[in-house]
């Protein structure tokens, strides 16, 4: 199948603004800077209840969060920890405001969005680290942060996405409470460019082989790839992990290692739905205001979720 119009239509204007990002290009600062000076159109930022600019002392120094509170509280409310994407390098708080402010709103949970270091300035395993000291961060000052402890979930997209996935494998090994759920978006799960979704969607659909070839460079600098803590498809168990909702794309490069994810997840024993959309790309599911595939995406990603949490 081929991209759906509105999809091609996304596809060609992302195209158009990044059209060196992570190939010629091979400077963060200078992929920073072309993605500032191109933003894309706006995202509608619905209104919540509050949100709230934190820090706290993580592994490296002080990790900024930001919290969204969708309504009122009247009691302790479940919580999800989210870690934007971005390949490790790019994004911000602020690019991932209007999904965060949506997912908060659909799931009527805290969504705590993390600043965690990125690369190359700050190397493998830095932002799993941080991502891994903020969830326990959370779980820590549940009180304060009037949040349940018990129903504490992670998310992210695509790099983000990772870390959710990291933070789930390390969080296994802890004491305390369990996490309650993941909901990984394209998560980059493998340090594998050789796959059929490599090969079939490598180029002409926005995020390509050689933008994830880079990104996986500035991030592991060299180091070994095939760690668990930077390539979780790699865990030799996956048993014990949290129930999963694992959103792909068909044309994204990431699908094949999406799907290989969720099988093995299901075989260690782990309730898992995996949602392939058809006709979209690597990005789609933060792009609800632009894209009917992704409104129902996140309906049915957040339904879920909500139920999961509040149940």
């Amino acid at each position: 199948m081929t991209l759906d119009p509105q999809a091609a239509a996304v596809v060609a204007a992302i195209n158009a603004r990044f059209p060196k990002l992570g190939t010629e290009v091979l400077d963060a600062a200078e992929a920073r800077r072309i993605l500032a000076a191109n933003p894309p159109p706006p995202a509608p930022r619905p209104e919540v209840h509050a949100v709230e600019e934190r820090t706290f002392p993580g592994p490296g120094g002080p990790v900024r969060v930001r919290v969204y509170r969708p309504v009122p509280a009247d009691g302790p409310s479940p919580a999800i920890v989210f870690f934007h994407g971005g390949g490790f390098v790019i994004c911000s708080l602020d690019t991932h405001d209007a999904p965060c402010r949506q997912m908060a709103l659909q799931t009527r949970a805290v969504v705590v969005s993390v600043d965690y270091r990125m690369a190359p300035e700050h190397r493998f395993p830095a932002a799993a680290d941080d991502a891994e000291a903020a969830t326990a961060w959370v779980v820590d000052h549940a009180a304060e942060l009037g949040v349940d402890p018990g129903r504490v979930a992670v998310a992210g997209d695509s790099a983000g996405g990772n870390l959710a996935a990291v933070v789930a494998l390390r969080w296994r090994n802890r004491p305390g409470p369990r996490l309650a759920y993941q909901l990984l978006v394209y998560p980059m799960l493998d340090h594998n460019f050789d796959t059929d979704s490599y090969r079939e969607n490598g180029q002409g659909y926005a995020v390509t082989i050689d933008h994830l070839r880079w990104y996986w460079a500035q991030y592991l600098g060299g180091q070994d790839g095939g760690d668990p803590s930077a390539s979780p498809l790699r865990a030799p168990d996956l048993s014990g992990l949290p129930p999963t909702y694992l959103v792909a794309a068909e044309h994204c490069p990431l699908r094949s290692e999406n799907e290989a994810y969720a099988a093995r997840l299901r075989e260690a024993g782990v309730p898992v739905v995996y949602a392939c959309y058809p006709g979209v790309h690597h990005g789609f599911f933060t792009l609800d205001h632009a894209l009917d595939t992704a409104r129902v995406a996140c309906r049915h990603a957040y339904t879920t979720l909500r139920e999961a949490l509040h149940g």
